[in-house]
Protein backbone atom coordinates (compact mmCIF):
# COMPACT_ATOMS: atom_id res chain seq x y z
CA UNK A 1 0.00 0.00 0.00
CA UNK A 2 1.69 3.21 -1.13
CA UNK A 3 1.59 6.35 0.98
CA UNK A 4 0.19 9.20 -1.11
CA UNK A 5 -0.54 11.54 1.79
CA UNK A 6 3.13 12.54 1.98
CA UNK A 7 2.72 14.23 -1.42
CA UNK A 8 -0.37 16.27 -0.50
CA UNK A 9 0.51 19.86 0.27
CA UNK A 10 2.83 22.63 -0.87
CA UNK A 11 6.04 21.47 -2.56
CA UNK A 12 8.24 24.35 -3.76
CA UNK A 13 10.49 23.71 -6.72
CA UNK A 14 14.09 23.86 -5.52
CA UNK A 15 16.36 26.50 -7.04
CA UNK A 16 19.83 25.92 -8.45
CA UNK A 17 22.42 27.14 -5.93
CA UNK A 18 25.76 28.59 -7.04
CA UNK A 19 28.84 30.13 -5.50
CA UNK A 20 30.30 33.46 -6.63
CA UNK A 21 32.10 31.73 -9.51
CA UNK A 22 28.95 30.08 -10.85
CA UNK A 23 29.74 26.55 -9.62
CA UNK A 24 27.13 24.50 -7.76
CA UNK A 25 27.47 25.32 -4.06
CA UNK A 26 26.84 22.45 -1.61
CA UNK A 27 26.73 24.96 1.25
CA UNK A 28 24.03 27.03 -0.49
CA UNK A 29 22.05 23.87 -1.29
CA UNK A 30 22.05 22.97 2.38
CA UNK A 31 21.04 26.51 3.38
CA UNK A 32 18.12 26.51 0.95
CA UNK A 33 16.97 23.12 2.23
CA UNK A 34 17.08 24.39 5.82
CA UNK A 35 15.07 27.43 4.70
CA UNK A 36 12.28 25.23 3.34
CA UNK A 37 12.21 23.15 6.52
CA UNK A 38 11.83 26.35 8.58
CA UNK A 39 8.99 27.52 6.36
CA UNK A 40 6.99 24.36 7.06
CA UNK A 41 6.31 23.22 3.50
CA UNK A 42 5.31 19.62 2.77
CA UNK A 43 8.21 18.84 0.47
CA UNK A 44 10.45 20.00 -2.35
CA UNK A 45 10.87 19.23 -6.05
CA UNK A 46 14.59 19.12 -6.83
CA UNK A 47 16.49 19.48 -10.13
CA UNK A 48 13.48 20.47 -12.20
CA UNK A 49 12.89 23.50 -14.40
CA UNK A 50 13.34 25.94 -11.50
CA UNK A 51 16.54 24.10 -10.67
CA UNK A 52 17.89 24.91 -14.15
CA UNK A 53 18.36 21.19 -14.75
CA UNK A 54 18.72 21.53 -18.49
CA UNK A 55 21.90 23.58 -17.93
CA UNK A 56 23.48 21.36 -15.26
CA UNK A 57 25.83 18.42 -15.67
CA UNK A 58 25.00 15.02 -14.21
CA UNK A 59 27.63 15.35 -11.51
CA UNK A 60 26.21 18.73 -10.47
CA UNK A 61 22.70 17.34 -10.20
CA UNK A 62 24.06 14.51 -8.06
CA UNK A 63 25.80 16.97 -5.75
CA UNK A 64 22.54 18.89 -5.31
CA UNK A 65 20.36 15.91 -4.37
CA UNK A 66 23.07 14.47 -2.12
CA UNK A 67 23.24 17.67 -0.09
CA UNK A 68 19.48 18.09 -0.03
CA UNK A 69 19.02 14.60 1.40
CA UNK A 70 21.79 15.10 3.93
CA UNK A 71 19.83 17.98 5.45
CA UNK A 72 16.41 16.37 5.04
CA UNK A 73 17.51 13.21 6.85
CA UNK A 74 18.95 15.29 9.67
CA UNK A 75 15.46 16.67 10.41
CA UNK A 76 13.16 13.69 11.08
CA UNK A 77 10.90 15.99 13.12
CA UNK A 78 9.86 17.68 9.85
CA UNK A 79 11.00 15.32 7.15
CA UNK A 80 10.40 16.91 3.78
CA UNK A 81 8.98 14.79 0.98
CA UNK A 82 11.56 14.91 -1.81
CA UNK A 83 10.83 14.43 -5.49
CA UNK A 84 13.91 14.46 -7.70
CA UNK A 85 13.61 15.23 -11.40
CA UNK A 86 16.08 13.00 -13.25
CA UNK A 87 15.38 13.45 -16.95
CA UNK A 88 18.23 14.07 -19.36
CA UNK A 89 17.96 14.12 -23.12
CA UNK A 90 19.03 10.49 -23.40
CA UNK A 91 17.88 7.39 -21.58
CA UNK A 92 21.24 6.22 -20.22
CA UNK A 93 22.00 9.44 -18.35
CA UNK A 94 18.44 9.62 -17.04
CA UNK A 95 18.67 6.07 -15.70
CA UNK A 96 21.97 6.90 -14.02
CA UNK A 97 20.41 9.87 -12.22
CA UNK A 98 17.35 7.78 -11.29
CA UNK A 99 19.49 5.07 -9.70
CA UNK A 100 21.51 7.71 -7.87
CA UNK A 101 18.36 9.45 -6.58
CA UNK A 102 17.04 6.16 -5.21
CA UNK A 103 20.37 5.50 -3.50
CA UNK A 104 20.10 8.94 -1.88
CA UNK A 105 16.69 8.00 -0.47
CA UNK A 106 14.28 10.30 -2.30
CA UNK A 107 10.56 9.64 -2.12
CA UNK A 108 9.97 9.85 -5.86
CA UNK A 109 11.69 10.55 -9.14
CA UNK A 110 10.12 12.55 -11.96
CA UNK A 111 10.75 13.06 -15.64
CA UNK A 112 9.72 15.22 -18.54
CA UNK A 113 9.42 13.47 -21.91
CA UNK A 114 12.45 13.48 -24.21
CA UNK A 115 12.78 16.89 -25.86
CA UNK A 116 13.78 18.11 -29.34
CA UNK A 117 12.70 15.09 -31.42
CA UNK A 118 8.93 14.61 -31.40
CA UNK A 119 8.79 10.95 -30.47
CA UNK A 120 5.72 8.70 -30.70
CA UNK A 121 3.89 7.87 -27.49
CA UNK A 122 5.26 4.33 -27.34
CA UNK A 123 8.84 5.68 -27.40
CA UNK A 124 8.05 8.15 -24.62
CA UNK A 125 6.49 5.36 -22.55
CA UNK A 126 9.58 3.20 -23.05
CA UNK A 127 11.82 6.11 -22.03
CA UNK A 128 9.85 6.67 -18.82
CA UNK A 129 9.60 2.98 -17.99
CA UNK A 130 13.33 2.51 -18.56
CA UNK A 131 14.04 5.38 -16.17
CA UNK A 132 11.66 3.91 -13.60
CA UNK A 133 13.33 0.51 -13.90
CA UNK A 134 16.61 2.06 -12.73
CA UNK A 135 14.88 3.06 -9.44
CA UNK A 136 12.55 0.10 -8.86
CA UNK A 137 11.88 0.92 -5.20
CA UNK A 138 10.99 4.57 -5.84
CA UNK A 139 7.74 6.24 -6.88
CA UNK A 140 7.60 7.82 -10.35
CA UNK A 141 5.92 11.13 -11.29
CA UNK A 142 5.21 12.10 -14.89
CA UNK A 143 6.09 15.74 -15.58
CA UNK A 144 3.73 17.22 -18.16
CA UNK A 145 4.96 20.60 -19.41
CA UNK A 146 4.10 20.70 -23.13
CA UNK A 147 4.86 24.40 -23.60
CA UNK A 148 8.54 23.64 -22.93
CA UNK A 149 8.93 19.94 -23.71
CA UNK A 150 7.12 20.19 -27.05
CA UNK A 151 4.91 17.16 -26.41
CA UNK A 152 1.80 16.80 -24.24
CA UNK A 153 0.68 13.94 -22.05
CA UNK A 154 -2.44 12.35 -23.51
CA UNK A 155 -5.08 10.22 -21.82
CA UNK A 156 -3.83 7.25 -23.79
CA UNK A 157 -0.20 7.71 -22.76
CA UNK A 158 -1.20 8.27 -19.13
CA UNK A 159 -3.26 5.07 -19.21
CA UNK A 160 -0.28 3.18 -20.61
CA UNK A 161 2.01 4.56 -17.91
CA UNK A 162 -0.39 3.53 -15.15
CA UNK A 163 0.42 -0.07 -16.02
CA UNK A 164 3.72 0.66 -14.26
CA UNK A 165 2.96 0.20 -10.53
CA UNK A 166 5.58 2.76 -9.54
CA UNK A 167 3.75 5.59 -11.35
CA UNK A 168 1.85 7.59 -8.74
CA UNK A 169 0.69 10.59 -10.74
CA UNK A 170 1.38 13.69 -12.79
CA UNK A 171 3.02 17.03 -12.17
CA UNK A 172 0.79 18.93 -14.55
CA UNK A 173 2.28 22.22 -15.72
CA UNK A 174 0.14 22.68 -18.82
CA UNK A 175 -1.92 25.85 -18.61
CA UNK A 176 -5.48 24.52 -19.10
CA UNK A 177 -7.01 23.51 -15.76
CA UNK A 178 -9.13 21.14 -17.84
CA UNK A 179 -6.06 18.90 -18.12
CA UNK A 180 -5.98 18.51 -14.34
CA UNK A 181 -9.66 17.57 -14.32
CA UNK A 182 -9.09 15.12 -17.17
CA UNK A 183 -6.17 13.36 -15.52
CA UNK A 184 -7.87 13.23 -12.11
CA UNK A 185 -11.13 11.96 -13.54
CA UNK A 186 -9.28 9.28 -15.47
CA UNK A 187 -6.95 8.13 -12.70
CA UNK A 188 -9.08 8.55 -9.59
CA UNK A 189 -7.99 8.75 -5.97
CA UNK A 190 -5.18 6.20 -6.34
CA UNK A 191 -3.02 8.81 -8.09
CA UNK A 192 -1.73 12.27 -7.22
CA UNK A 193 -2.22 15.17 -9.62
CA UNK A 194 -0.02 18.17 -8.84
CA UNK A 195 -1.00 21.65 -9.99
CA UNK A 196 1.96 23.15 -11.85
CA UNK A 197 1.12 26.72 -12.98
CA UNK A 198 1.45 28.87 -9.86
CA UNK A 199 -0.88 31.57 -11.20
CA UNK A 200 -3.80 29.14 -11.08
CA UNK A 201 -3.06 27.27 -7.85
CA UNK A 202 -6.55 27.55 -6.37
CA UNK A 203 -8.19 26.89 -9.75
CA UNK A 204 -6.19 23.72 -10.19
CA UNK A 205 -6.88 22.56 -6.65
CA UNK A 206 -10.61 23.18 -6.93
CA UNK A 207 -10.85 21.29 -10.23
CA UNK A 208 -9.10 18.23 -8.80
CA UNK A 209 -5.39 18.70 -8.07
CA UNK A 210 -4.33 17.07 -4.81
CA UNK A 211 -1.27 19.26 -4.22
CA UNK A 212 0.96 21.87 -5.81
CA UNK A 213 4.52 22.05 -7.09
CA UNK A 214 5.64 25.50 -8.16
CA UNK A 215 8.64 27.57 -9.12
CA UNK A 216 7.55 30.75 -7.32
CA UNK A 217 6.45 29.04 -4.08
CA UNK A 218 9.98 29.29 -2.72
CA UNK A 219 10.08 33.07 -2.67
CA UNK A 220 6.68 33.36 -0.92
CA UNK A 221 5.86 29.96 0.61
CA UNK A 222 3.67 31.50 3.30
CA UNK A 223 1.17 32.71 0.68
CA UNK A 224 0.78 29.29 -0.93
CA UNK A 225 0.57 27.60 2.46
CA UNK A 226 -2.17 30.09 3.34
CA UNK A 227 -4.08 29.34 0.14
CA UNK A 228 -3.86 25.63 0.87
CA UNK A 229 -5.15 26.20 4.40
CA UNK A 230 -8.05 28.36 3.20
CA UNK A 231 -9.05 25.81 0.57
CA UNK A 232 -9.13 23.09 3.23
CA UNK A 233 -11.55 25.28 5.21
CA UNK A 234 -13.68 26.01 2.15
CA UNK A 235 -12.89 29.74 2.32
CA UNK A 236 -12.67 30.23 -1.43
CA UNK A 237 -13.11 33.99 -1.57
CA UNK A 238 -10.27 34.63 0.85
CA UNK A 239 -8.09 32.09 -1.00
CA UNK A 240 -8.82 34.02 -4.18
CA UNK A 241 -7.60 37.25 -2.59
CA UNK A 242 -4.31 35.59 -1.63
CA UNK A 243 -4.00 34.12 -5.12
CA UNK A 244 -4.42 37.55 -6.68
CA UNK A 245 -1.71 38.94 -4.40
CA UNK A 246 0.68 36.11 -5.31
CA UNK A 247 -0.10 36.58 -8.99
CA UNK A 248 0.70 40.29 -8.77
CA UNK A 249 4.13 39.34 -7.40
CA UNK A 250 4.65 36.86 -10.25
CA UNK A 251 3.70 39.44 -12.87
CA UNK A 252 6.08 41.94 -11.28
CA UNK A 253 8.95 39.43 -11.26
CA UNK A 254 8.31 38.60 -14.92
CA UNK A 255 8.45 42.27 -15.90
CA UNK A 256 12.23 42.47 -15.47
CA UNK A 257 14.83 42.15 -18.20
CA UNK A 258 16.47 39.42 -16.12
CA UNK A 259 15.19 35.85 -16.00
CA UNK A 260 12.51 35.35 -13.36
CA UNK A 261 14.71 32.99 -11.33
CA UNK A 262 17.44 35.61 -11.20
CA UNK A 263 14.87 38.01 -9.74
CA UNK A 264 13.67 35.36 -7.29
CA UNK A 265 17.20 34.86 -6.01
CA UNK A 266 17.59 38.61 -5.56
CA UNK A 267 14.35 38.69 -3.57
CA UNK A 268 15.59 35.88 -1.33
CA UNK A 269 18.64 38.03 -0.57
CA UNK A 270 16.43 40.98 0.30
CA UNK A 271 13.69 39.27 2.31
CA UNK A 272 15.42 36.20 3.73
CA UNK A 273 19.13 37.15 3.82
CA UNK A 274 19.68 34.01 1.73
CA UNK A 275 22.36 34.07 -0.97
CA UNK A 276 22.17 31.17 -3.42
CA UNK A 277 23.95 32.87 -6.31
CA UNK A 278 22.66 33.88 -9.72
CA UNK A 279 21.53 31.92 -12.76
CA UNK A 280 23.50 29.95 -15.29
CA UNK A 281 24.07 31.11 -18.85
CA UNK A 282 22.24 31.49 -21.12
CA UNK A 283 19.63 32.56 -18.55
CA UNK A 284 19.71 36.33 -18.16
CA UNK A 285 21.16 37.53 -14.83
CA UNK A 286 20.21 40.64 -12.87
CA UNK A 287 21.85 43.60 -14.59
CA UNK A 288 21.64 47.23 -13.56
CA UNK A 289 19.29 49.32 -11.50
CA UNK A 290 16.11 48.51 -13.45
CA UNK A 291 16.25 44.80 -12.58
CA UNK A 292 17.16 45.54 -8.97
CA UNK A 293 14.21 47.92 -8.75
CA UNK A 294 11.84 45.19 -9.95
CA UNK A 295 13.28 42.77 -7.37
CA UNK A 296 12.98 45.33 -4.58
CA UNK A 297 9.37 46.15 -5.52
CA UNK A 298 8.43 42.46 -5.68
CA UNK A 299 10.12 41.85 -2.32
CA UNK A 300 8.07 44.66 -0.79
CA UNK A 301 4.87 43.26 -2.31
CA UNK A 302 5.59 39.91 -0.66
CA UNK A 303 6.19 41.55 2.72
CA UNK A 304 2.94 43.51 2.46
CA UNK A 305 0.99 40.38 1.46
CA UNK A 306 2.40 38.54 4.47
CA UNK A 307 1.23 41.37 6.72
CA UNK A 308 -2.24 41.35 5.17
CA UNK A 309 -2.97 37.64 5.03
CA UNK A 310 -0.93 35.90 7.71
Amino acid sequence: MRNLDKYKGILPAFYACYDDKGAVSPAAVRQLTEYFIRKGVKGIYVNGSSGECIYLRKDERKIIIENVMEVVNAHPEHRLTVICHVACNNTEDSMELAAHAQKCGVDAIASIPPIYFHLPAYSIARYWNDISSAAPDTDFVIYNIPQLAGVALTNELFAEMRRNPKVIGVKNSSMPVQDIQMFKQQAGEDYIIFNGPDEQFISGRIIGADAGIGGTYGVMPELFLKMNELLAKGEIEEAKRVQYAADAVIYKMCSAHANMYAIIKEILRINEDLDIGGVRDPLEPVRGDADRKVAAEAAEMIRKAREEFL
